[in-house]
């Protein structure tokens, strides 16, 4: 059977292509809370989670191929037949390799603070952590959290990972995504390239000023296969750009969406 990847919805009742939002790495939908919210006033919004993230269903596969058949079936069961698409960090290369698949399929293309290029591994102290949390024993949030401070300095990519953690129905913590199948074919979503091919449609690339996932010399790949591309870079955010700065990275990605870009 198909899964389909669980969703929240916003301004469905609003006309024009939908936007369907797609989070990074160890992320889910909640992330986009407020994005949704604040967009959905203006069109349809669909947050989602990735496959082995959140609410959506967990799978042995991991990869941008299977990530871009997931938005496809998606798309299909609801209907759809164009969406914008927006993709942060892992969900960035989830929307590439769709857009290159399927250019039929897409309105308008964001991709937040990643490239096509393959990166060299970079979370083994994130994987590190969240592997050496005992759930048998471990009887709190705050008991997590220790833990992974252990590893991980950075209280913000704490918090980040600890929106994780939720209850099973037998009374003991847990994390939502499924750390097994991210570790264990990490090297297949973050080591690996997007497939080759062209997407010809509008495209914004978003790059976070303190953040170094896309560099000058990045731009010669993504002309290669996003000719019509834009890239902005937003003041004062890093990786997480729309989280860090909210009020640029709206206003920037509404211009690009309503097609009233001075960008």
């Amino acid at each position: 059977m198909n899964q389909i990847l669980h969703s929240k919805i916003y301004g469905e009742e609003k006309s024009g292509s939908p936007l369907l939002v797609f989070h990074g790495l160890f992320g889910m939908l909640d992330n986009w809370g407020s994005f949704g919210k604040e967009f959905g006033e203006i069109m349809p919004v669909h947050l989602m989670d990735l496959r082995n993230h959140g609410r959506s269903f967990h799978s042995e596969e991991m990869s941008h191929d299977v990530m871009a058949e997931d938005i496809l079936r998606y798309m299909e069961h609801h209907g759809m037949q164009k969406a914008h698409l927006l993709g942060h960090s892992l969900g960035g290369k989830a929307v590439m390799q769709f857009a290159i698949h399927y250019p039929e399929k897409v309105d308008k293309l964001i991709v937040v603070d990643i490239g096509p290029k393959a990166y060299p591994p970079h979370h083994q102290g994130i994987i590190k952590a969240l592997e050496s949390v005992d759930f048998e024993t471990a009887t709190s949030r705050s008991e997590v959290e220790e833990v992974m401070s252990q590893f991980i300095k950075e209280r913000f990519v704490i918090q980040f990972l600890s929106k994780n953690l939720y209850w099973t129905d037998d009374k003991k913590l847990a994390w939502r995504f499924n750390l097994k199948t991210l570790s264990e074919k990490y090297e297949d979503f973050v080591s690996n390239a997007i497939k080759p091919g062209v997407y010809e449609g509008e495209t914004l690339f978003v790059s976070g000023a303190k953040s170094n996932y896309i560099l000058p010399e990045d731009e010669s790949q993504i002309r290669q296969q996003f000719p019509n591309f834009q890239l902005v870079t937003i003041p004062n955010a890093g990786h997480w750009v729309q989280a860090e700065n909210p009020t640029d990275f709206n206003r920037v990605a509404e211009e690009f969406l309503l097609g009233s870009s001075t960008l």
